[in-house]
């Protein structure tokens, strides 16, 4: 499946950097644009941008102006970024067809966010739902599994478990990180219930259950060579 792209423009190199960095990081193909010109133009050039991240204050055309253009041939999704914390602006930015407001400074976490959420009711699937790895192909929105394109079925924590094991893909996981995150609470006692359900995702994963390596008196670790 091809990634989402999107259309970061903000006259700030720094900022768009740290959009960037944090987007490429979940997953989604960024371009950049400096300015309203250039993101008019980079916009029917590319022709396939899901989502644009523009900010209102910038040079030879501003955010309002580039909503205006691209309104008038498009409904892409857009989320509008600004110093300003005004109402009327908010409201200017909804009547011109903006999706969403975000006023800096902003956490790049929850932008993330706001972008994921967007695409999900555009009806875009994103890159950091459907992962992939060696083989297997674990859809988090229809919560589905595929090994080899073979449908495979797990319970609820399995998949869950999977799905966290691919998201840290490489890293070395503590038993109790993945409880904390799996199971949603601070686990005390013995982790044998995670051991179990290893066990359990390992068996019905067959040759692919190699993929989670025992790292002996910490966790386990999800690595695929390729």
């Amino acid at each position: 499946m091809e990634k989402c792209k999107i259309l970061v423009v903000d006259d700030e190199s720094r900022m768009r950097k740290l959009v960037r960095d944090f987007l490429v990081k979940k997953g989604f193909t960024v371009v950049e644009a400096a300015d309203g010109v250039e993101a008019v133009d980079l916009f029917f050039e590319e022709k396939d941008i899901d989502l644009i991240i523009l900010d209102v204050m910038m040079p030879r055309m501003d955010g309002w102006q580039v909503v205006k253009e691209i309104r008038e041939y498009s409904r892409v999704p857009i989320i509008m970024l600004t110093a300003r914390g005004e109402e009327r602006d908010e409201l200017a930015g909804f009547e011109l067809g903006v999706d969403e407001y975000i006023s800096k400074p902003f956490s790049p976490k929850i932008l993330v966010a706001r972008v994921e959420a967007i695409l999900r009711r555009s009806g875009v699937k994103t890159a950091s739902e459907i992962l992939t790895a060696g083989g297997i192909e674990l859809d988090k929105t229809a919560h589905q599994v595929k090994v080899e394109g073979n449908p495979l079925d797990l319970s609820y924590k399995e998949f869950e478990l999977l799905s966290y094991f691919m998201e840290n893909r490489g890293i070395a996981l503590s038993r109790e990180k993945i409880l904390n995150n799996v199971w949603n609470y601070d686990y005390f006692g013995d982790a044998r219930t995670i051991d179990t359900h290893v066990k359990k995702l390992r068996n019905k994963l067959g040759d692919k259950g190699d993929y989670i390596k025992t790292i002996w008196g910490m966790g386990y670790k999800f690595e695929v060579e390729e």
